[in-house]
């Protein structure tokens, strides 16, 4: 079938400048026989569309009102129809008949509007993965918008526990000067325990209380309506394609959050806003005072737990280990873990504190821990050699009571004393020991000093063997007058 326009272009080729069949067909791109057919046509007519029948059309008002009643599947519709009706034909065309009869229902939603000060919504995004030493961790980002102004705050993290979650409220409270009326969150754990359809939602008493603390209402929209919250969602969204689009994100969390902030500064809040037309941080001006004031303590934000400290004195969180003195080991203590730090109680006492490290499989020692075992592992060793130095002779312990008394570093001196058994035998040691007492030296210097005059081998006189002039034996020498020696 041709168009019109095909079909004069035929009738002008061939009865106005007398082509045959073959050169308008390769002209035109068709073929010689539909040249011929419609060159001899008097008038342009189209070929009426005739509709095949179908086995569907029988069924088709039936499947009209049960559409009507309820949304069924395509799938239910033809099981329906081959087990009431008889059908026979087969499930594509009862398939497109669906698809083409079914009403299509558009969401809705309204254009919410809110007062300077009267909510923020608040939601978190995956930013993928970030290297941290030589572990990889999930990143995820937190993101709280202001309703009226679109003021906009953003933090990295490497979790989205509690203490994250009122970690990054804080924040970004601090950032904002304020606390809105209401923050309206997902349905996420650490914020709702749960929330049946058309009731309200229960909030978990964590943050109720860091909610009371603030002083704003935690609302929870209905569950799976993201609209409700649709300020955020853009939000998320935006930091999706502005921010991390073709970002390498930097080593560590902390030049990731830097950089979100000079972003923040110098893009986010500071653009024309797609909806308001201005820019957040203008129309933040007007918003912050009617912000509620800070209070002056700040909100506890860390999850507490009781944990058991190892024998080896370490604490383990998320696969890292971090000490503890040394006297409570094998005891438990309670852990408070934030988002940046962990603290270890003993009743009330801190006992210890660490940074927060997000590796793997790290190990932490703060040297003060293990002083302790340190020093009794010291004096243990001291005692050991001390024994052993008792043991080389009776006279040892009064040599011990004369470095002691002469103020020298007593255990140092035994320790050489001992070893230098190893070199000279314990039987030359005592006896140097001995020769020491005597001379009232009291040294290990002394002691290794006499040990090395007596190893040391003076060689025996040989016979002088003259080399040169063997005359020079009968030299005569006059006798030496002595008789100035009488008158003295």
């Amino acid at each position: 079938m041709i168009n019109y326009q095909t079909y004069c272009q035929i009738r002008l080729f061939h009865q106005q400048r007398g082509l045959s069949f073959n050169q308008i067909a390769s002209e035109l791109g068709i073929r010689p026989q539909t040249v011929a057919k419609y060159a001899n046509l008097a008038t342009f007519t189209r070929r009426s569309g005739i509709k095949r029948a179908s086995k569907l059309d029988p069924f088709k008002p039936a499947i009209t009102r049960w559409l009507e009643r309820h949304p069924y599947s395509a799938t239910q519709i033809y099981q329906r129809l081959r087990g009431e009706e008889g059908y026979t034909g087969g499930f594509s065309i009862v398939t497109a008949y669906v698809r083409a009869v079914r009403p299509v229902h558009h969401p809705a939603f309204l254009s919410l509007a809110f007062a300077p000060g009267e909510a923020a919504q608040v939601d978190w995004g995956c930013a993928g993965t970030i290297v941290l030493g030589n572990t990889r961790r999930r990143l995820s980002f937190f993101v709280m918008v202001l309703c009226h102004s679109r003021m906009t705050y953003v933090e990295f993290t490497c979790g989205e526990a509690m203490e994250h979650f009122l970690a990054c409220h804080h924040n970004a409270l601090q950032f904002f000067g304020g606390t809105p009326g209401v923050i309206l969150i997902d349905n996420l754990k650490t914020g709702v325990l749960r929330h049946p359809s058309g009731e309200r939602a229960v909030i978990n008493p964590r943050y109720l209380d860091f909610a009371a603390h603030y002083g704003f209402e935690p609302r929870a929209c209905n569950v799976r309506k993201p609209n409700e919250k649709g300020r955020v969602e853009n939000g998320v969204g935006y930091v999706k394609k502005n921010f991390l689009a073709g970002l390498d994100l930097p080593n560590g969390l902390g030049a990731v959050n830097a950089a979100v902030r000079q972003w923040l500064d110098a893009t986010a809040n500071v653009r024309d806003h797609r909806e308001t037309r201005r820019q957040p941080a203008e129309l933040f001006l007007i918003e912050k005072p009617a912000l509620r004031p800070l209070p002056t303590v700040t909100a506890d934000t860390s999850v507490t737990r009781l944990v058991r400290v190892t024998s080896r004195c370490r604490v383990v969180l998320d696969t890292n280990r971090y000490s503890v003195p040394s006297r409570h080991a094998s005891q438990r203590l309670t852990l408070k873990a934030f988002a940046d730090r962990l603290c270890l109680y003993h009743s009330h006492d801190l006992v210890a504190s660490h940074p927060r490290c997000y590796e793997r499989h790290r190990d932490f020692e703060v040297p003060d821990h293990v002083k302790d075992i340190l020093d009794q592992r010291r004096r243990a060793r001291d005692a050991k050699w001390l024994m052993s130095f008792y043991a080389l002779s009776p006279q040892a312990e009064y040599y011990h009571q004369q470095l002691t008394v002469r103020s020298l570093q007593a255990r140092t001196h035994i320790n050489k004393i001992v070893a230098l058994t190893d070199i000279y035998g314990p039987d030359k040691v005592a006896l140097a020991l001995e020769d020491a007492i005597s001379s009232q030296a009291f040294s290990s210097q002394y002691i290794e000093n006499i040990l090395q005059q007596r190893e040391r081998h003076t060689p025996q006189p040989g016979p002088l063997h003259l080399t040169r002039r063997a005359d020079l034996l009968d030299i005569e020498l006059p006798f030496a007058d002595l008789t100035l020696y009488d008158h003295s």
